[in-house]
């Protein structure tokens, strides 16, 4: 996109561009343009104006409010997808995040029940067992890649649990939600190949879900897991349709592993660089709850959320006009010294609960509490399996970030875990 330097007197600074972000630390970045101002403009030459929101307070309402939405004014769906791809495209535009209501009010209800505190609370023992299944066997090796060995397939693990199906096909799973996220986001190589690939992963995956969908349907085969919940929905008469159910489920498998796996994977990295807070944490478990949510606000798994302004308003004093894209940088808000003093401090004792990193407002992410549990756990069950974790014997190599600045997390994590 062709872009012109910002116009508001912002220092100097030249558009942002998240592409330009050292992914292993973009605070620096995110720092000079927050103190520039919340706000920043970034005009293409065609198009509505871009709006990079780095502040706490102006990302909050954005969230929060309803003249913002996930879908921008005028337009049938918030999938960025390229005309074709049928069915790929039939599987994204049914997915909570990119809907608006009534249809996210409609869909949400159905899905916000079971990923509540009280199922979440039932599930702990379940959760607490595969973290230790996976954890338990590393103890034995001198280093392990953590990515591909827990902080993926754990959340794996549990989500195809709370949806009823085979956890042995977590592996199919992982290579299926990989090959979704070629088709967009920062992750798209726009390729012929990728959107073929991520084409056919739609397909299967839909094939798949619609079959255990359809095992569920009649007298007596309910069996108490998320997609039953769904074949009762549609067969109570909420117009839930056959697309909606089995997009839906394609979706709590993607979002509910690959965030969870950021979250595990950059908490780590933290506790690396801290021994005295793995210490702390060993000696007094309480304080895991406050800890993930400081993780969180520290080095939130998703960087960056996108809305469309619905209807002309004022954000930070500046015009924004209906049909604006306004790209909220969640981890810049998380470090916004007016909300959270010393922000670069990881501090586990301070109140950083208002954090935005599960975002706000009616598009609060619907499996907090899943991932919540899961990141205490299984952060738990590794500092108590791991008691020599620390970084790899070669820097160089120990830690690559997956190059994506929405979905931000090392996609190899190498530790050595033996003394």
């Amino acid at each position: 996109m062709s872009v012109e330097r910002l116009d508001d007197g912002a220092r100097g600074l030249p558009a942002f561009e998240p592409a330009r972000l050292d992914l292993a630390d973009p605070y620096p970045v995110y720092r000079r343009y927050r103190e520039a101002g919340p706000v920043h403009p970034v005009r293409g030459a065609r198009g509505p104006t871009t709006w990079y929101v780095f502040g706490y307070a102006e990302v909050a309402r954005v969230l929060a409010r309803r003249e913002f939405g996930r879908v921008a004014p005028g337009a049938g769906s918030a999938a960025p997808l390229p005309p074709g791809y049928a069915v790929l495209r039939q599987v994204v535009e049914n997915w909570l995040v990119f809907l608006d209501p009534p249809r996210h009010t409609r869909l949400r209800a159905l899905v916000t029940p079971p990923l509540g505190a009280g199922p979440v609370a039932e599930l702990r023992p379940r959760i607490r067992r595969l973290a230790r299944r996976l954890a338990a066997p590393l103890a034995a090796r001198e280093s392990v890649d953590l990515v591909a060995e827990f902080a993926a397939p754990f959340p794996l693990l549990v989500i195809s649990g709370v949806l009823g199906v085979p956890e042995e096909r977590q592996a199919w799973f992982r290579e299926q939600a990989l090959a979704l996220q070629r088709a967009g986001g920062t992750r798209g190589d726009g390729s012929a190949a990728g959107m073929a690939a991520a084409e056919r992963a739609a397909g299967e995956l839909s094939a798949f879900f619609r079959r255990e969908l359809d095992a569920r349907r009649g007298p007596g085969r309910d069996r108490g897991d998320l997609l039953s919940v769904l074949v009762r929905a549609a067969d109570e008469g909420t117009s839930l349709s056959p697309e909606e159910q089995s997009a839906t489920c394609i979706h709590l498998l993607t979002a509910g592993h690959e965030t969870t796996t950021g979250l595990i994977g950059k908490a780590v990295l933290a506790l690396l660089a801290r021994p005295e807070l793995r210490a702390g944490l060993r000696a007094d478990p309480g304080l895991w709850p406050a800890a993930v949510d400081e993780f969180l606000r520290h080095d939130p798994p998703v960087q960056m959320v996108t809305r469309w302004a619905l209807r002309d308003t004022v954000l930070a004093g500046r015009p924004v006009r209906a049909g604006d894209r306004l790209v909220l940088v969640l981890g810049a808000a998380g470090r916004d010294p007016a909300r959270f003093p010393d922000p670069d401090r990881l501090d586990i004792h301070r109140d950083a609960a208002r954090h935005c990193a599960f975002g706000l407002g009616i598009h609060y992410c619907a499996g907090a509490a899943l991932a919540r549990a899961e990141a205490e756990t299984g952060l738990a069950e590794l500092l108590d399996r791991l008691p020599a974790l620390r970084p790899g014997a070669r820097p160089r190599v120990a830690v690559r970030y997956a190059p994506d600045w929405v979905f931000h997390g090392p996609e190899r994590l190498t530790v050595t875990v033996r003394e």
